[in-house]
């Protein structure tokens, strides 16, 4: 890179790059697809890799590759994983190296480790930003992952993250339909490692992943702003139990150990001054809402309404709390008496025949403001408006 490109992207990174992009005949001695590139990677990074970003020297791939990577706040996730889970952490392999982010946080836990990656211009940027960001353990393989697995050394740990998009660009979810098929390999990365931490499509329903993988000891559900990112599972050579299920969401974590003898608890009906728990998106999709009540000590309101309910306030639920306010039937007369002076509100539903903005406009309102209103159905049929506030 020249010293004119280099202070043409230094000068002008927080600026539009599509205004940018008219700038090329002013600045002739400029390389401006280069400049324009790391210019929009950088500004990408400022939010998803914040320490990248400032990072000098960082050279960031080409878009895709930027849209495709793991951001640091998951990345970190998945070195305190292995660093938590890893007994011995002298080697470990990533064969599916990409722009290297889960790699580049991950390897700073072990001895030695080795990113394989086989498209050379991935595997040219990972070799200088390794070397800017001080991995001096890391070493950059150019080769196809299932080529380098066969000639691999036994490894600790051996993480992929298998591309999942067909030949055509179209996004594919199954993991035999990505690249490389996991399943497939899965003899020969046993045999080459002594644990494997597998990162896979959050649409996957979990409990097929593990049917379809086998010797899963833990499943990790991933959750950041409300949207799951990142379904990941742990495979043990030989392990034979239950995996254990965590739910993690924006650095809460809930773990659900493998199924144990359920206790009754106490029916408990929504009343004012009673508190309100909402899943968020990392429980919603792990399920298992009997251990959340066993774990919590809290009632679902009902089977299909995955809303929660407790006398007591409860500290580390995975989800949103509210206390209650109000709680109405849809008799006309109480609504009004409880919505008197209501004149906007978050409305959602759960359970409910009516999608959330077709009743904020049956009940006149406006959508924000401070209260918070729930359309659901108890465990007897019958529909309930549980109004509340946040915590």
């Amino acid at each position: 890179m020249s010293m004119t490109t280099q202070e043409f992207i230094q000068k002008y990174r927080n600026d539009d790059v599509r205004k940018l992009a008219f700038m090329h005949d002013k600045y002739a001695d400029v390389d401006m697809p280069f400049a324009l590139e790391q210019i929009k990677g950088w500004q990408t990074a400022r939010h998803k890799l914040p320490s990248w970003a400032a990072t000098e020297g960082v050279i960031y791939p080409p878009q895709l590759s930027m849209e495709q990577c793991s951001s640091e706040q998951t990345a970190l996730l998945k070195a305190d994983i292995v660093r938590n889970s890893c007994p011995r952490r002298r080697l470990m392999i990533d064969l599916t190296g990409g722009f290297g982010v889960d790699f580049s946080f991950m390897a700073r836990h072990f001895e030695q480790a080795v990113y394989v990656e086989r498209q050379e211009g991935l595997c040219a940027i990972a070799r200088h930003n390794f070397q800017t960001k001080g991995l001096e353990q890391a070493t950059v393989e150019h080769a196809d992952s299932e080529e380098y697995l066969r000639r691999a050394p036994k490894a600790d740990l051996i993480f992929m993250d298998p591309a999942r998009r067909d030949s055509k660009g179209g996004r594919t979810f199954a993991i035999a339909d990505c690249t490389p098929d996991v399943t497939a390999l899965l003899p020969l990365l046993l045999e080459k490692a002594d644990r494997l931490l597998v990162k896979l499509s959050p649409m996957l329903d979990w409990h097929k992943a593990v049917k379809d993988m086998g010797q899963v000891s833990d499943v990790y559900v991933v959750a950041v702003g409300g949207e799951c990112k990142e379904l990941l599972l742990q495979v043990v050579p030989g392990w034979a139990e239950n995996p254990r299920i965590h739910c993690i969401e924006d650095g809460m974590e809930w773990a659900v150990e493998p199924p144990q003898a359920m206790k009754a608890l106490p029916v408990v009906e929504p009343l004012v001054g009673h508190y309100l728990y909402v899943p968020g998106a990392a429980a919603m999709k792990v399920g298992c809402f009997d251990a959340m009540e066993q774990t919590f000590g809290m009632r679902q309101l009902a089977p299909n309404s995955h809303l929660f309910l407790s006398s007591e306030l409860i500290e580390g639920f995975p989800g949103r709390r509210f206390r209650l306010t109000a709680v109405s039937s849809f008799n006309k007369k109480e609504l009004r008496e409880r919505l008197s002076g209501l004149t906007k509100a978050n409305v959602a539903v759960r359970n409910f025949p009516m999608t959330a903005e077709a009743l904020r406009q049956k009940l006149k309102l406006k959508d924000g403001g401070e209260s918070y209103l729930f359309g659901t159905t108890d465990d007897r049929g019958a529909h309930l408006l549980l109004i509340g506030e946040k915590l």
